[in-house]
């Protein structure tokens, strides 16, 4: 008795969990505008707020695969910047407001990011992929950096053989003769400009210097290139700054700085947006970024703007200057601003990426693939007609072959389909396109235990025992074998969701818990019910 009534209690909250963790299939949503993602409207307290995930190829969406660059760590810190960089992009991804993201690592060095219903492609792979590297530099003084300039103009003019990409705008083509600075005459043809680099770079509002739209991509080449980068004086480099989105052809900002960091990243506490007033902007209002650091940081900040009063500070993030004010003043409380020719979507990533932190090493996007809405709903149609086929073939042939045994099978079958679903869904697991054949295989799989049983159950009817004992001895008999297989199915799929990635993984989790709660069905749940049909109706014949 008492055992009957410890598997009365666990068929209930069986059947109540499942119902409970299904529901948000069925119950009406709601969507957030702003994020994109849906939350399930409760009638009652107690239902719960997860939902079912659809994976990429359901949904469709964008898959980056990532690859960490670990050439610079030693050996030892591999594994934790892998696990800090996943970190990092979880973050900015969640403020992003991408609904239901999940990161995977794929290898040594591999990160493989999933973003379904993802249409802004273009914005998450900046996002993703953006190093976020905060600095705070002191400007040289025109003295010094017109000696920089000087000095480089000089270098190149010994070293323009390096660069062949300047002899389309700086080799000068044509008949005649030119002097050099010992008055020996050079051939006109062979000869490049002097002052290449100042040649390169021109005087804007206020002496700043600037480059135009034409001469960009020869100084931003010329920057990247190593040689040409330890050719610099030492003390100083040369950045130019953040380009201007909305005016392609606007002059970008360069500057001499020291190359002594004052202060990074490493000490912000808080970063947010705001707009810019008018004293700023002549009368308009403009998006723009204002940054807190923590009580060191803030410390550090006020010793370096006391320390260098009317001189400028420039704030540099990946390598590109946003803005250089002077320092009119010591700043206590450590809060600064960054401002520039942002758009609102502009200062919200550059928000995110400052509050995620930095990356601990590089990343470079090695893989991407986007899948449309219209795929991920022929998938799911796919899915579902093919599931839904073999489960009529299943349905005809055990109500054929086993008369009102197999309508009992069946009803284990659709509660144990029930089940894995509402265990996805507690889980907050993704159903994949792997992961409805993994359904699809789990309903042969779970009939092919009440196959075992109800054979066994015949064999016993047979060899003339009553129809309790048939039953009991059936059970009992195919019980061992039921667990042998099933078992072994459990560990494959244990052994594919921690060795696989991504398609893998969805098969191995609907396999695996459709495998176990078949088991429960078709050891406790048939059984009861048999059970009950003998006690309540003793039958004289089993349809069977």
């Amino acid at each position: 008795m008492r055992q009957g009534t410890i598997r009365t209690v666990s068929i209930i909250l069986f059947i109540l969990v499942t119902l409970i963790y299904l529901s948000p299939l069925f119950l009406p949503k709601e969507i957030d505008e702003e994020t994109g993602i849906f939350s399930v409207v409760k009638p009652f307290g107690f239902w719960t707020e997860k939902m079912l995930k659809l994976g990429l190829d359901l949904r469709g969406g964008m898959e980056i695969t990532l690859h960490v660059d670990l050439t610079d760590l030693p050996r030892a810190e591999h594994d934790a910047a892998v696990r800090a960089a996943m970190t990092v992009i979880e973050n900015r991804i969640d403020q992003f407001g991408v609904a239901e993201p999940t990161l995977q690592r794929a290898g040594d060095s591999r990160i493989v990011v999933q973003l379904p219903g993802l249409q802004d492609f273009q914005r998450a792979r900046d996002l993703i992929g953006r190093t976020a590297l905060l600095e705070f530099k002191l400007v040289a003084t025109d003295e010094e950096t017109q000696r920089v300039i000087s000095q480089m103009d000089n270098w190149l003019s010994l070293n323009n053989e390096l660069y062949p990409f300047l002899a389309r705008d700086y080799y000068i083509s044509g008949t005649g003769l030119l002097f050099g600075d010992d008055g020996e005459e050079i051939d006109y043809e062979s000869a490049w400009h002097r002052d290449i680099l100042s040649h390169m770079i021109g005087s804007g509002m206020g002496g700043q210097m600037s480059v135009s739209w034409r001469n960009r991509e020869n100084l931003r080449n010329l920057l990247r290139d190593e040689t040409f980068q330890n050719a610099v004086p030492a003390g100083f480099q040369i950045l130019m700054g953040n380009e201007n989105e909305a005016n392609r052809r606007a002059d970008i900002d360069v500057y001499v700085l020291y190359s002594t960091t004052e202060l990074t990243g490493a000490y912000l506490a808080h970063a947010s947006t705001f707009f810019a007033g008018d004293r700023e902007w002549g009368g308009q209002n403009r998006p723009a970024v204002s940054i807190r650091f923590n009580r060191e940081g803030a410390r550090i900040f006020e010793r370096i703007t006391g320390q260098n009063l009317r001189r400028r500070l420039a704030i540099i993030l990946d390598d590109a200057v946003y803005v250089a004010p002077t320092i009119q003043d010591r700043i206590r409380g450590g809060e600064a601003s960054i401002t520039g020719q942002f758009t609102l979507q502009e200062t919200t990533d550059l928000v995110i990426v400052l509050k995620a932190g930095n990356l601990p090493a590089p990343v470079e996007i090695i893989e991407e693939r986007t899948v449309g809405p219209s795929l991920g709903s022929d998938s799911i149609r796919s899915g579902a007609k093919a599931g839904l086929i073999g489960l009529i073939l299943v349905i005809t042939f055990m109500v054929i072959y086993y008369r009102f045994s197999g309508v009992i099978a069946i009803f284990a079958l659709i509660l144990n389909t029930a089940f894995v679903f509402a265990a996805l869904t507690f889980l907050e697991a993704t159903l994949t396109l792997p992961g409805i054949a993994g359904l699809i295989l789990m309903v042969g799989m779970a009939i092919d235990a009440n196959v075992l049983i109800f054979e066994r159950i015949k064999e016993e009817l047979r060899s003339g025992k009553s129809i309790r004992n048939a039953i009991d001895s059936g059970y009992t008999r195919a019980i061992v074998t039921i667990i042998d297989a099933n078992i072994t199915s459990l560990i494959v799929a244990i052994v594919l969701y921690n060795f696989g990635t991504g398609p893998i993984k969805g098969f191995a989790i609907t396999f695996g818990i459709g495998i176990a709660a078949s088991m429960f069905t078709a050891i406790f749940v048939t059984k009861a019910i048999f059970d009950t049909i003998v006690n309540k109706l003793n039958p004289q014949k089993l349809s069977i």
